[in-house]
């Protein structure tokens, strides 16, 4: 690892810190008696444990990549303390909470970040009532989402700059909820084009976990992120396949230990992943039988999948992901490098080493 890219990780990680305490502090004061408190039924307990829930999702772990890029955003512009940042940080954080607690009910997925899903920790608290589980895991997605938005505009920022950064905010959400869709039409025969890949990554996590944060960091510190849109557009978009195609290696070829899940969910849950494509296009008629077989089978064992990864090594499939994600990842980091000179030096150093490390992480 070089010496650029170990300081814009240890960037990152200094991000992460001072975000998890502040992210614990957030929701410390949502039920407090003080200024900003979330007012909550005075009867009953399923408020209260929804937002506990939340909480534990929110807080448990996390790459906090859209943390490091508000604030390197805003690193761009000025080296000064910017108020804001906090909350746009617990903002799309919020928001991706909510992201993560409806796609594991869309998965009927059991383990997100190393413990249980919001999904089934209701149905572990109702297991006669899978009714009620499943409602009550879709008002506790909903509010992290609708906090998401409170936090931007009870953040104390001038009105006209908390509502600037909470259009951006919810354009991200909207398209984020476009993308879940596209991402289940994907799964619907014919198998799906790289183009059309690259739009569910675009709409279901791009625009949120990279293009958002760099527009709001940059909206905080009083910069108009419009005339450098088509920049921004190109750099997020690179990074969000590079980050996808990555993803999608780990799903299958990754260590269930370090992922924090059981791996092998994009099979389990017939998910054409761009690991899927790939297998599906290089199989041979045995090899796509059995992968065919397993597509969507959530019951798929250890063996079968174990099989699957043969298969995938056998033509490549591991090496290619690996080349496509840092094809990917290098046009990102070139993107960066033109911002030399226009922006400061750091930040731009950060952003332009940060591709790298999205291909390269083991979680």
């Amino acid at each position: 690892m070089n010496d650029a890219l170990t300081a814009a990780l240890q960037r990152a990680a200094g991000h992460q810190r001072r975000f998890d305490a502040r992210f614990a502090a957030y929701f410390d004061s949502l039920t407090g008696s003080q200024s900003g408190a979330l007012e909550v039924p005075p009867y009953g307990a399923f408020p209260a444990r929804a937002l506990d829930l939340v909480r534990e999702m929110s807080l448990r772990g996390g790459k906090r990549l859209r943390v490091a890029l508000i604030h390197e955003a805003a690193a761009l512009v000025t080296d000064e303390s910017v108020p804001g940042l906090d909350e746009a940080a617990i903002s799309i954080e919020l928001l991706h909470t909510h992201g993560l607690i409806h796609d594991d009910i869309i998965d009927d997925a059991p383990v997100r970040r190393g413990g249980p899903s919001t999904y089934y920790a209701y149905r572990r608290e109702f297991p006669d009532r899978p009714d009620t589980a499943l409602a009550l895991a879709v008002l506790a997605g909903d509010l992290a989402a609708f906090l998401s938005v409170r936090v931007l505009l009870t953040s104390g920022l001038p009105p006209a700059r908390a509502l600037a950064m909470a259009a951006v905010h919810a354009d991200a959400a909207a398209a984020a909820t476009a993308g879940q869709m596209l991402d289940l039409e994907r799964d619907f025969p014919p198998a799906p084009d790289t183009e059309l890949l690259h739009a569910v990554t675009e709409f279901k996590s791009t625009r949120y976990s990279v293009l958002a944060p760099l527009r709001l960091g940059l909206l905080a510190a009083s910069a108009d992120p419009t005339p450098y849109e088509d920049e921004l557009r190109g750099y997020a978009t690179a990074v969000g396949i590079a980050n996808q195609i990555h993803d999608d290696w780990l799903d299958l070829f990754g260590d269930p230990a370090l992922l924090g899940k059981s791996a092998g969910s994009d099979i389990r849950a017939g998910r054409r992943s761009y690991a899927v494509r790939a297998l599906l296009a290089a199989a041979d008629e045995t090899e796509r039988k059995l992968l065919e077989d397993a597509l969507g089978d959530p019951g798929c064992d250890d063996d079968t999948l174990e099989g699957i990864r043969r298969i995938g090594r056998t033509h490549g499939i591991d090496r290619t992901l690996r080349a496509d994600a840092d094809r990917f990842a290098r046009d990102a980091a070139g993107r960066a490098a033109a911002w030399r000179g226009r922006w400061r030096p750091d930040a731009v150093a950060f952003l332009e080493h940060l591709p790298a490390w999205t291909v390269a992480r083991d979680h």
